[in-house]
């Protein structure tokens, strides 16, 4: 049987804090959150591998240096309200529920939902509200997230998202580009402007819906 707690403690200091994740924070979200549980049980094996793995509905869990590097550049204190587009497997809204107050989720995929929804339970986690619905134009009647994670790829901001984030928030967001490269992107809210600035090449499925494809 894979001893998943050694793996997950090399995973962290192998992939995440030897290739830039700093965030002393991050490295201890990542380093406690049972990546193995958020997977199917044909993927368990491979779940500390870097990269991307299959989870159904032609989706996929990102790669651990993915979810660091987005809440790393979330820059998270704690007290924050966070609204995460494309729950997935649920693995990111675990790491994120140790680093903000409060998040709220939402995948369009119900299958996928429903089974973040039972293994988030099965860890205790009190703090994610998980939504079904089209991420890509968040929760209009509930703006003012101090932060917003946006797991699939856009063409441009989602302004519907960009509308919705506080003064002084931030939203990390993947955009794709002519060469067919998406760059991982932070915005940063200062009273009505908003300043981009580019992190890294990136990999995402796209964000389907009214504020993406």
């Amino acid at each position: 049987m894979a001893d998943f707690a050694a793996l997950r403690a090399r995973m962290v200091e192998r992939q995440l804090r030897a290739r830039g994740i700093e965030d002393e924070r991050v490295l201890a979200a990542m380093g406690a959150v049972p990546r193995e549980a958020f997977l199917p049980r044909r993927w368990r094996h491979r779940a500390y591998a870097d990269s991307a793995l299959p989870i159904g509905e032609e989706q996929t869990i990102s790669q651990p240096w993915i979810v660091a590097a987005i809440c790393q550049a979330l820059e998270l204190s704690g007290s924050e309200r966070l609204l995460e587009v494309g729950t997935g497997s649920g693995y990111s809204a675990c790491v994120l529920s140790l680093l903000a107050a409060e998040v709220v989720s939402i995948e369009r995929h119900e299958p996928l939902a429903e089974s973040a929804r039972e293994v988030l339970g099965s860890l205790g986690v009190d703090n994610v509200e998980l939504l079904v619905g089209d991420g890509s134009v968040g929760l209009p009647g509930r703006p003012g997230f101090d932060a917003i994670a946006v797991h699939a790829a856009a063409p441009t901001a989602p302004p519907g998202l960009v509308a919705q984030l506080a003064d002084g928030g931030r939203m990390v967001v993947p955009l794709g580009s002519d060469d067919s490269v998406d760059v991982l992107t932070v915005l940063r809210r200062r009273g009505e402007a908003i300043e981009s600035e580019a992190l890294s090449p990136c990999r995402f499925v796209p964000l389907i819906g009214e504020g993406g494809y």
